[in-house]
């Protein structure tokens, strides 16, 4: 027990040098770097490792070394109240192993930075503060290193008015692209503006889903502004058909199923243009793994095979059924 405080003490003395806030220097934050450390109430710092964790396994450490037992609605506390900072810090790096990762994926891990464990080698009786002293000199470029790194594999998305925007990296937001250069294209055409469209990363501020959203257009065709959050993942006028298209892109979340559907003709239920519902997939084998869900009157497009649309049932193709036409 007195090892434990020991270096609990010493956790949160160190984020204190290292310039964190208030808030990321508590007893939390603390036994979050020990686990990062991999630094055992028995451990010298200077047996610190960087290995790559899941905040699951984070947690996992602190309760079998600390004894404090993080409940599960505990983990997105931790990423958010805790993880997130020491990214921004750059004490951490996110997917070290796999930069493209998307950042709701289960596989997220942290990792410390090799700085802080050029620190911890002579921690806490060695020449430790000068190396504090460098590494918060060197964090603005460290920073800027790690954005580039970031842009690099970030997904571009071209808007109808040539201005473009970018999202995290992931097979959901490949997908998101994908639908914008290849589906609209294809089946909508110059008519088509795009109207709304979400980025998984919930972006690199935490900000929320939002990526692009014409709020004031979507608001003149019906689409009350209290209905904003429950859009689809893209949303495409057809200007020339008066077509509005509901896309929902799936990866890892379902398809347009009965449900939904109902759910999202509640949505729209005061939208004045017909209403067109997708489903997208990457592959065939994601598809093969929804079909049996996706509701009738709807369209579904594979971006493996990006010429054609599978129709589920109907007296027309591709267009608005029931109500809505």
């Amino acid at each position: 027990m007195v090892q434990q405080q020991e270096k609990l003490n010493e956790a949160k003395a160190l984020l204190t040098a290292l310039g964190l806030p208030k808030a990321q220097c508590n007893n939390r934050s603390a036994w979050v770097f020990l686990a990062l450390a991999n630094i055992k109430p028995s451990d010298n710092w200077s047996s610190s490792t960087a290995k790559l964790l899941q905040t699951v396994k984070i947690m996992e450490f602190i309760r079998n070394e600390y004894g404090m037992d993080y409940k599960p609605n505990s983990r997105e506390t931790i990423r958010r109240q805790t993880l997130h900072q020491f990214e921004q810090a750059r004490i951490v790096d996110r997917n070290r192993d796999d930069p493209t990762r998307a950042t709701n994926s289960k596989d997220n891990n942290y990792s410390l930075n090799r700085s802080i464990l050029e620190i911890l080698a002579e921690y806490p009786n060695g020449g430790w503060l000068g190396k504090v002293q460098n590494y918060k000199d060197a964090v603005p470029e460290l920073k800027a290193q790690y954005e580039r790194a970031l842009d690099m594999h970030k997904i571009p998305i071209s808007l109808p008015n040539g201005e473009t925007i970018t999202l995290s990296p992931g097979k959901h937001n490949q997908l998101h692209a994908d639908i914008v250069h290849e589906f609209c294209s294809r089946f909508i055409g110059s008519g088509g503006r795009l109207l709304y469209i979400g980025d998984t990363a919930s972006s690199r501020k935490e900000g929320g889903k939002l990526m692009f959203r014409e709020a004031e257009y979507l608001e003149s065709l019906g689409v009350t502004p209290m209905s904003h959050d429950k859009l689809p993942d893209i949303v495409v006028y057809d200007e020339d058909r008066e077509w509005l298209f509901l896309i929902e892109a799936v990866t890892s979340h379902g398809p347009i199923s009965p449900k939904r559907w109902i759910e999202l003709e509640e949505t729209f239920k005061d939208c004045k243009v017909g209403l067109v519902y997708v489903t997208a997939f990457p592959d065939r084998a994601e598809f093969r793994k929804n079909a049996a869900d996706i509701a009738w009157e709807t369209e579904v497009w594979i971006a493996d095979n990006p010429d054609h649309l599978v129709h589920f049932n109907g007296e027309r193709f591709l267009g608005p059924h029931g109500k809505s036409i």
